[in-house]
């Protein structure tokens, strides 16, 4: 009885632990299956972390642009996986330290240090420009209309170029300047030989100027005149000056009848040369149109039967006189070949000036101021 009992312990301990070990056997599967399948996820999702961390991004170095396919998250690790450099005066559109997006735009521009003169002062600025004139732009210089800039706005930009900016300015002024007035001089027969009487005062003028001042960075470079215009005109002073001899000059003749005409005569003068005139270019160098066309030393307008030329030292100006075959006439202008004993007669027809020629040995009776009349 002892015996068979021991056997039945015996079998029943061996069903308990194979339980145990099926037990056992079944976990230990659970558990490789989670491991791997955990394994299996781990995985998984580093691959597709992996995957996502590829991105596009548009890369502008110098305004070249490219698309670059990159796995880095950081702009300093892209930059250096791009082989670019970049210094600290470097242009970059986002800090070396910021993450890196996909579709992300990273511009870079490299600077040359220029040695720029303007204002006064040198320093060496830094620029992304590739002209005089994008530099100058880009260093935010403002250049006014006048300003001259060396070298020329489109010269190339290289490392260390010298750039200067000389500031220049213009400053216009009105000046007035007074315009002197002549002196006119008219012959005066009723006035005492020599005798000078102010007919009218002579005013002065204003003439105004632009004048025109050129600095360059402060210091006077040029002053030009400019659009001068008369303001004001100036007003001559006339002075008549007498022509009338003392009358004990003049020899007395007493009276002379000529075409029925009777007068006294202050003097006969014989041996006078007579020539003709016009108003024309040929005798007074004056054409139809001019101011003075026609205009006598005296003021008179020529007129044909009246208007003589003579010397006034013979022949007192505004004195009438009678020509031996001309008539009366009157000594009204002067000439610079009438000198001495000398008359020039004028005529309106040029032909007839010129048939008229010279004559000889002309007698001529100087009367006085006043024409003699028939009654």
């Amino acid at each position: 009885m002892g015996a068979f009992k021991y056997e039945e312990t015996q079998l029943k301990r061996s069903s308990g632990m194979s339980l145990a070990l099926r037990w056992k056997h079944k976990n230990l599967k659970f558990i490789m299956i989670t491991a791997f399948l955990s394994v299996l996820g781990i995985f998984g999702l580093l691959l597709l972390l992996y995957g996502t961390s590829a991105k596009y991004v548009t890369l502008v170095v110098n305004g070249q642009e490219k698309k670059v396919y990159t796995r880095q998250w950081v702009m300093a690790r892209f930059l250096e996986e791009q082989g670019i450099a970049v210094v600290a005066r470097d242009r970059l559109s986002a800090s070396p330290e910021s993450k890196l997006a996909n579709g992300e735009r990273v511009t870079i521009e490299h600077t040359v240090p220029v040695q720029l003169t303007a204002d006064g002062e040198t320093k060496t600025m830094y620029t992304t420009g590739k002209t005089v004139e994008r530099a100058l732009q880009d260093l935010n210089v403002t250049l006014g209309n006048l300003d001259k800039v060396t070298p020329d706005l489109h010269a190339s930009v290289s490392e260390n170029t010298a750039i200067k900016v000389v500031r220049v300015h213009k400053t216009v002024n009105e000046v007035a300047e007074p315009i002197e007035y002549q002196v006119e001089t008219k012959y005066d027969p009723n006035l005492p030989a020599g005798k000078e009487q102010t007919i009218q005062e002579g005013k002065e003028g204003v003439l105004l100027k632009n004048k025109i001042t050129l600095f360059e960075d402060g210091a006077l470079v040029t002053e030009t005149i400019e659009d001068k215009f008369v303001s004001t005109e100036s007003v001559n002073k006339i002075v008549a000056v007498g022509t009338q001899k003392p009358v004990s000059a003049l020899s007395a003749s007493g009276q002379v009848s000529k075409n029925g005409v009777t007068f006294p005569v202050k003097q006969i003068m014989k041996n006078i040369t007579l020539t003709a005139f016009t108003a024309g270019v040929a005798s007074t160098g004056k054409s139809n149109g001019d101011a003075e066309y026609g205009i006598t030393f005296t003021g008179t307008h020529v007129t044909e039967g009246r208007t003589i030329a003579v010397d006034p030292n013979v022949i007192p100006l505004g004195w009438w006189v009678y020509i031996e075959g001309i008539g009366f006439r009157r000594a009204e202008d002067t000439g610079s070949a009438i000198k001495g004993q000398k008359i020039d007669v004028y005529y309106e027809s040029e032909s007839y000036a010129n048939r008229f020629g010279v004559k000889r040995g002309v007698t001529v009776y100087v009367i006085g101021p006043k024409k003699p009349s028939l009654e």
